[in-house]
């Protein structure tokens, strides 16, 4: 009989795997809250409506067409049962001969969970559209508001966080503001909107070069983003943002990027999780202290004297682990010796604006247009499915021609912002 191996997550970590398991002789079951993909890193462009929400997620049951080894179910993992190898679902319990966790990360809030409903998240694709949502609802309201003491509040933007997701954010709306936001509304000045940024340390995207930090400062301070480092947010009250130096920004929208945290299952002994909520592996990616159960991508730490807290939860690690993982186990199943993980920096990458873009490999460092064209070429190739990767290339081509995108229609909403 074929071994069932349940892989919970499929994102960057649980789909290269289950690609990888679909020519070999074991029973593949993944299981995920949404029925489709995310591409993540480009999430933010959904978000200013340089891309459609179709267009950066893809149906796993299409991924997974004749591939009669794998299954998918959607369903809401609770927790796992070691004792009995039980995962327990909203669909009912389910037994496995292997187990990955691949569960990915959420949003950590670093001690202002009470407030966090007032924040708009980047995580989800339903986040990108409610940020979308809300900054064109916003500018409705504002060229309809006669009291001129708050329109500044209600246009303005801050974003919490200075990685590679708060930089690209930043600098997009930033450039909106400039090129496409005046032609649709001409009766307000946007010389007036500014788009804050704040990171808690002393320069942004610290997983890159210490030259491309410095470079992408320039870039947002070059397009008119307020770049505050060493300036860490305490609150928020939906009109005023509060440093804990003192500082205050009006504006009603907030854009959270701060950081992240392994999104846990229950039934794990405290033992096994590391900082940031992540779940401590081996070198051949295993939870401590079992042998068919593994953990890959951001939900995963191998703490070492290297990487102290783990590996950097990104999409290149994910992958890796993923890839590597098809054949450890197999090695397992056939009683064969399983190769260490070892992570391959291929290069990271980050876009500020338009022709404007950081790259760093292994041995090179550059910025400017060209890493732009670099960063467009990596990410659409990246992308899962033809039609994505052609439809949003027109986009794209069509956008950077005439400095537009039709991103003002107000479509849907989600109401859990309006609760605080």
């Amino acid at each position: 009989m074929k071994k069932r191996i349940i892989i919970v997550g499929g994102g960057f970590a649980g789909l290269s795997l289950v690609k990888g398991l679909a020519n070999q002789n074991v029973s593949v079951l993944l299981i995920d809250r949404n029925n489709f993909h995310t591409f993540q890193p480009l999430l933010y462009q959904t978000a200013i409506g340089g891309i459609e929400p179709t267009n950066i997620v893809y149906p796993f049951r299409r991924i997974f067409r004749n591939k009669k080894n794998i299954q998918f179910k959607m369903a809401e993992v609770y927790g796992v049962d070691i004792a009995s190898s039980y995962l327990n679902t909203s669909i009912g319990d389910l037994d496995y001969d292997y187990l990955v966790i691949a569960t990915g990360s959420i949003n950590n809030f670093f001690g202002l969970d009470p407030i966090k409903s007032r924040f708009s998240s980047l995580k989800t694709i339903n986040d990108a559209l409610d940020i979308r949502y809300k900054l064109m609802h916003n500018l409705e309201l504002v060229v309809n508001t006669k009291d001129e003491e708050i329109k500044e509040q209600i246009v303005n933007i801050a974003v919490v966080g200075g990685g590679a997701a708060g930089i690209e954010i930043a600098g997009a709306i930033t450039e909106m503001k400039k090129t496409v936001l005046p032609k649709d509304f001409p009766e307000f000045n946007f010389e007036r909107m500014k788009i804050s940024l704040f990171e808690s340390s002393d320069r942004l995207i610290k997983t890159m070069s210490v030259k491309s930090s410095e470079a992408a400062l320039r870039g947002l301070e070059e397009i008119g983003v307020i770049v505050n480092l060493n300036t860490r947010v305490k609150d928020f009250d939906k009109q005023t943002v509060f440093t804990e130096a003192g500082h205050q920004f009006q504006c009603s929208t907030v854009i959270w990027t701060a950081g992240v945290k392994g999104a846990l299952l229950s039934g794990f002994s405290d033992d096994v999780f590391v900082t940031a909520d992540r779940l401590k592996v081996n070198e051949f990616n295993q939870i401590i202290g079992q042998q068919n159960i593994f953990a890959i991508g951001d939900i995963a730490a191998k703490v070492d004297e290297d990487n102290k807290f783990g590996l950097p939860m990104m999409a290149p690690v994910a992958v890796q682990q993923g890839e590597l993982l098809v054949k450890n186990i197999v090695n397992h199943m056939e009683n064969k010796k399983m190769t260490p993980f070892r992570y391959k920096d291929k290069g990271t990458m980050a876009t500020i604006g338009r022709n404007k873009a950081v790259v760093d490999l292994p041995k090179l460092h550059f910025n400017g247009r060209f890493a732009w064209f670099v960063w467009m070429f990596v990410h659409l190739m990246s992308l899962v499915g033809f039609r994505n990767k052609l439809i949003t290339f027109i986009n794209w081509s069509i956008n950077y021609i005439n400095y537009d995108r039709p991103i003002n229609a107000i479509i849907g909403r989600s109401e859990k912002r309006d609760k605080s």
